[in-house]
């Protein structure tokens, strides 16, 4: 039933618990997990000001930096996975808009279902905007599952 999964990670504690449940259901079917994640500067900076002090996270990181803490969030996922016994896991770091970029890797590999944190790390502009979870609940073409 969910052969290929993706999860949408941004370095929260919600997206890692949707990873763990994401990676529950592709032991019980024999499922891949996707990690995705698209870095953007407001997780680097809580990545960098998590690890480096509370200057890092004032200072608007550089595109390295960016990418940086865009891998660690994905090796912080991959050894999640690994600690939960999920076999087949693969990780995509797109450029982009979240929502945009999860719904097009779901349909490029033909997803059935899409696994997130209901809220991440970008909580009050997703109050005004509207969430990445929202958006992709709303536009996915296949079965979305939002954590709490």
């Amino acid at each position: 039933m969910f052969r290929q999964i993706i999860v949408g990670m941004d370095g929260s504690d919600k997206a890692e618990r949707a990873l763990r449940i994401a990676c529950d259901l592709a032991k019980h079917y024999a499922g891949t997990v996707t990690i995705l994640h698209v870095p953007h500067a407001e997780t680097a900076a809580f990545s960098m000001g998590a690890v480096a002090g509370y200057h890092a996270a004032i200072d608007k990181p550089t595109f390295a930096q960016i990418e940086e803490a865009g891998q660690q969030v994905l090796d912080g996922g991959l050894k999640i996975a690994d600690d939960m016994g999920c076999k087949s896991v693969k990780t995509h770091m797109p450029h982009g808009d979240a929502a945009t970029e999860i719904l097009s890797h779901a349909n490029e590999i033909q997803a059935d279902l899409i696994v997130t944190g209901r809220r991440g790390l970008s909580s009050i502009s997703g109050l005004v905007l509207g969430s990445t979870t929202q958006r992709i609940n709303h536009l996915a073409q296949c079965a979305c599952l939002s954590v709490a």
